[in-house]
């Protein structure tokens, strides 16, 4: 589970005291250099090391970003953007040092166009915030990656999540963007225009860019009406493969399922435990169906008559909002569920995706592989699109079980890879899987990739050593 940012050295002692001297001149008590919160914005919900910047500017205007980018510029000194710190493959860790923007402050929603559903927002707003704003005008933002993650993160990280299998990933769900150069100055991606053939697709180009390319000051976002009818039901299996052929079918009949998610055995164990649950201990799907009362009757009823096919029990409707509430906590809570099951271990979340016909080939082999590896691993996923997640729990002090678990994934991706999938449907690169992207996509894309960096950041300042490797 190594990764390498050979390629990258540090900005002299000289350069780095002088871009702090001017940041210091600048923004005063706004700049922060103690340990404690350098740490705080480094990376550390995974195995990958902990490298915290040389200092962290609390960013609360477009013009701030505008000026940390200009002094760092001037002096060749790295620049990494903070959301919440929620990112999975080490996109925030400083690894050559610099200075870390923190765009927690900018946290404003600047314009809401309910007539049009649309909304105009700072990066720093969360989701959550987001939607309790929208809630009293009957609108939503639908894209829910579990975590209350910034906007600005998920834009940067291509987030997707529970609700991807109807309403998109954030590509699906952005119109324009407000982007700060590495030289400082501001470029706009695009229009509140549902539509447009003007130009380069640039929105789509600084979307899962993970702020290498550009940082986002503001974002436009598309919105949904709050559907009239919400149910969500619970469905045991007796296999994964039944619950993932289930999936399947479901996806190709057409059903408009709202969200669809399936739990291993072990997952099912530690959410009982966790959030206090009696959900019988084998593989289960969580699903949630949007639309009018008739349309999510006769949705579950479709459903209910594949689900008894592919060798499932009867459904656990959950109509009620508090009801739901607790149903998909407990599935927001899965990864902490998960520590619990091995206290004193490493939790290490990975995710591949698949084409949908391949998902259950893909998830049952990967539970044989785990087993044989004697690896403690739930599996989680939003197998409506192909999309799952491991959690392995690892000593990180033992060799023998590091090393198992680094075969296990690499073994996981090369499955992906094998099967038409990708290496990450939705954590991103970062650090963490940069060994991945030749393979996937092969060399003249990642080149195509490094022309790109190179022309828009020259001095490789924007968030150097993620997503393309050494």
């Amino acid at each position: 589970m190594a990764f390498s940012n050979a390629a990258l050295t540090r900005p002299a002692a000289s350069a780095l005291s002088g871009a702090i001297e001017a940041l210091a001149a600048r923004f005063g008590n706004n700049l922060i250099t103690s340990q404690a919160v350098r740490e705080q914005h480094a990376h550390t919900t995974t195995w990958l090391p902990m490298q915290p910047p040389d200092a962290v500017v609390m960013a609360r205007t477009t013009e701030d970003i505008q000026d940390v980018v200009r002094i760092c510029a001037k002096h060749r000194v790295p620049v990494i953007p903070f959301g919440t710190g929620t990112s999975l493959e080490g996109q925030v860790n400083a690894p050559a040092g610099g200075v870390c923007i923190d765009l927690r402050e900018m946290n404003r929603i600047l314009a809401v166009h309910a007539d049009d559903l649309d909304c105009v927002i700072e990066p720093g707003v969360t989701r959550k915030a987001l939607n309790e704003h929208l809630r009293d005008q009957g609108l939503f933002f639908p894209i829910d990656p579990g975590a209350d993650a910034s906007i600005g993160g998920m834009a940067s990280t291509r987030a997707s999540g529970t609700n991807a299998v109807r309403y998109g990933t954030m590509k699906d769900n952005i119109l324009a963007l407000k982007i700060v150069r590495a030289d400082g100055e501001i470029i706009t991606t695009g229009t509140r225009a549902k539509k447009s053939s003007a130009g380069y697709d640039l929105t789509h180009l600084f979307i899962g860019a993970e702020g290498t390319l550009g940082i986002i000051s503001e974002i436009t976002l598309k919105l949904r009406g709050i559907p009239q009818s919400i149910a969500a039901g619970a469905c045991s299996f007796e296999t994964v493969k039944g619950a993932c052929d289930a999936t399947i079918l479901a996806i190709q009949t057409g059903i408009p399922v709202a969200r669809i998610e399936l739990l291993n055995a072990a997952q099912v164990k530690a959410c009982n435990a966790y959030s206090k649950l009696t959900l019988p201990e084998t593989p289960l799907l969580l699903l949630e169906f949007h639309g009018t009362e008739a349309d999510v009757a006769e949705q579950s009823a479709m459903f209910g008559e594949i689900a008894k096919e592919c060798g499932g029990g009867g459904f656990e409707w959950a109509t009620r909002p508090e009801d739901r509430t607790r149903l998909w906590q407990a599935r927001h809570d899965a990864y902490w569920a998960v520590r619990g099951l091995r206290p004193g271990a490493q939790a290490v979340a990975t995710d591949v995706c698949v084409p949908i016909s391949r998902l259950a080939e893909c998830v049952v082999e990967t539970e044989k592989d785990l087993e044989t590896v004697g690896l403690i691993s739930p599996i989680v996923g939003h197998v409506g699109d192909g999309n799952f997640h491991c959690s392995m729990l690892v000593d990180v002090s033992d060799p023998d079980e590091m090393q198992r678990a680094d075969g296990f994934l690499h073994r996981l991706v090369e499955r992906a890879l094998a099967m038409g999938g990708t290496c990450t449907g939705e954590h991103g690169i970062g650090q963490g899987k940069q060994q991945y992207l030749e393979t996937e996509l092969g060399p003249e894309a990642v080149q195509a990739m490094r022309a790109l960096k190179a022309a828009l950041d020259p001095h490789n300042i924007l968030n150097p050593g993620k997503i393309l490797p050494s």
